[in-house]
């Protein structure tokens, strides 16, 4: 019986190209796995499978009565809606852990680095086992994104390192120029629509008993939102009501710069001054130097939960 690797709710980067590379190791190792994936391919991702030469992984929303194997997150909000009727038979993440459970001993690799895919390296390495071109390309790339080219506070000389090693396998001369171009196709933002936007890199987060959403686009200049921003703005408000979410999030991001303008839909505005230590004015803060939810964001915004 083969196991399922997936990623998160609208999966990144990170999660695809996790999965399929996690899912070949597996099998190398006489574990038969299939990558799979819970939602739409983002422009990014496309961009890195067609440069490399892979298909996107099957979509796969029900896995009752299988075998999961969890990458790049622990998160129950961000699981297969049936994950609780499923068996996790591992994790692979770089995140803080999450509310997942399961009913068995399981395999479980975290570590605190900028990309799920900087530990399947080391997993490779750990079972000694070659990373073909192709993968070693598409892992590449997903750390590149996670870590927006080592630009990210969450970023470590492990993620680097690697990047290093899988683009001498993958034959990238130069995968920071590789970066910006992936950057240059998350930055095209015309005529897509602004739902597809606020969703493109979406995920919910249970914070003391809350459901807050928090989006993120990264750009390479901000300018690009000059036309669209008020309609972003009244998406995340229509996306809170939908969703019966305390709070929505979105954080336009510039990498060049290396900080995050955030719209706000919230039940409590206050919240984020009290995490960020900003004052909002008409529904939006900058936050210099912010550029990792998962870091720079979730934390901060956490713990002023727990003080509601």
């Amino acid at each position: 019986m083969s196991m399922y690797v997936v990623g998160h709710k609208i999966p990144d980067s990170d999660s695809i190209c996790g999965a399929i590379a996690l899912a070949y190791l597996k099998n190398q190792i006489n574990e038969p796995a299939i990558p799979t994936r819970l939602g739409e391919i983002s422009p990014e991702t496309q961009f890195i499978l067609d440069k490399f030469g892979f298909e996107a992984p099957e979509l796969k929303l029900s896995y009752a009565g299988e075998d999961v194997y969890i990458v790049d997150h622990t998160e129950k909000t961000q699981a297969p809606d049936d994950i609780d009727q499923a068996r996790i038979v591992g994790v692979v993440d770089h995140h803080k852990l999450g509310d997942l459970t399961s009913s068995a001993p399981l395999e479980c690799w975290i570590r605190p680095v900028g990309c799920s895919n900087t530990i399947i390296k080391m997993m490779y390495d750990f079972y000694n086992v070659e990373i073909p071109k192709n993968i070693a390309g598409i892992m590449m790339c997903a750390i590149l994104s996670d870590t927006v080219i080592f630009k990210s506070p969450t970023c470590t000389t492990a993620d680097i390192k690697c990047v290093e090693a899988l683009a001498e396998i993958a034959g990238i001369d130069d995968p920071k120029e590789l970066g910006m171009e992936m950057f240059r196709v998350k930055s095209a933002v015309a005529d897509t629509p602004i739902r597809d936007l606020v969703m493109r890199d979406f995920k919910d987060f249970n914070m003391n008993g809350n459901l807050v959403g928090i989006g993120q686009l990264e750009v390479i200049d901000l300018a690009v939102f000059d036309d669209i921003k008020a309609d972003l703005a009244t998406d995340i408000a229509k996306l809170k009501t939908e969703g019966n979410r305390h709070s929505v999030f979105l954080l336009l991001t510039d990498i060049m710069k290396e900080g995050s303008e955030m719209l706000i839909a919230s039940d409590d505005a206050n919240l984020v001054e009290q995490a960020y230590g900003e004052k909002p004015a008409d529904g939006k803060v900058w936050l210099d130097g912010v550029l990792s939810r998962k870091k720079q964001v979730v934390p901060p915004l956490q713990d002023a939960f727990q003080k509601v």
